[in-house]
């Protein structure tokens, strides 16, 4: 990884649980799982995008579907230009541009509000098929969480995907393995998702989520595919980064006390 983008995915994690902590709540674990996934696409020139002009028609789309993981897009967002880093410290606050979902009415450069999970994928069907349908280049991006992939709107939404052949479709899983209440094959067993997903009709690429290269490398891949959608399946490891939170599913949805929070920016800065 080049020193410019571990050092963005570093400053991406400080602020994940900076702003979390000043809220007193959030989704600490799931954010720091995607941080590689986030900052590729928006600081690793895989997205085309304008953070001086958000409505640019010609930018690509970036869908997350796994809207309460906000934090980390926030930080993205805010570091490449979009608004002013200051305002992550108001993540919650009322009347703050930062709701604890993606709220695409008062942040800028959101493309879609979300939170109600396993809709993400359909949002970016009906984006791609109008790209297509109109001619355009644009590319669209949705990242999903492999608890998630529990939903069954996902799979309808796959179908859909293969059927209308949306090779301007990269479907990105943030495969983790822990969820709310305890790991995803406890809770409700994902199989083989390679297999799963190259049935359903995609391009299936199987990666190290956290491993630049790699990361960078799929999506370039994603983007030589033609005549069928893209999935790449990023293994994770929840709450990255920060060894107390590691693959520990009562930091799904749990804020830092003051002692966490020091421990945890001791662990990222080291």
């Amino acid at each position: 990884m080049n020193d410019y983008l571990r050092i963005a995915c570093q400053q991406v994690r400080e602020d994940i649980v900076t702003m979390i902590h000043h809220a007193g709540s959030g989704h600490p674990g799931g954010s720091l799982s995607a941080v590689e996934l986030l900052v590729a696409l928006y600081q690793g020139g895989v997205l085309k995008h304008d953070a001086s002009n958000p409505a640019w028609d010609g930018r690509d789309r970036f869908i997350l579907s796994k809207g309460h993981v906000a934090p980390v897009l926030y930080s993205v967002l805010a570091r490449s230009g979009y608004f002013s880093v200051d305002e992550l410290s108001t993540l919650r606050e009322l009347g703050s541009i930062l709701q604890g979902h993606p709220h695409m009415e008062c942040t800028p450069g959101l493309d879609c509000s979300s939170g109600s999970l396993g809709q993400g994928l359909s949002i970016a069907n009906g984006l791609a098929m109008a790209f297509k349908k109109r001619s355009l280049s644009n590319r669209v991006y949705c990242l999903m969480g492999d608890g998630e992939l529990q939903e069954g709107q996902i799979w309808e939404a796959a179908m859909t995907s293969a059927h209308f052949k949306l090779d301007n479709l990269c479907a990105i899983v943030d495969y983790n393995h822990v969820q709310l209440d305890g790991t995803t094959e406890e809770i409700k067993d994902l199989g083989d998702l390679q297999m799963k997903w190259a049935s359903f009709g995609f391009h299936v690429i199987d990666i190290d989520g956290h491993q630049m290269e790699e990361v960078l490398g799929a999506y370039a891949e994603a983007m030589t595919v033609k005549g069928k959608p893209s999935v790449i399946i990023a293994n994770t490891v929840k709450g990255k980064g920060v060894s107390f939170m590691e693959n520990k599913c009562e930091w799904h949805g749990q804020a830092p006390n003051a002692g966490q929070w020091l421990a945890a920016l001791t662990e990222i800065l080291s």
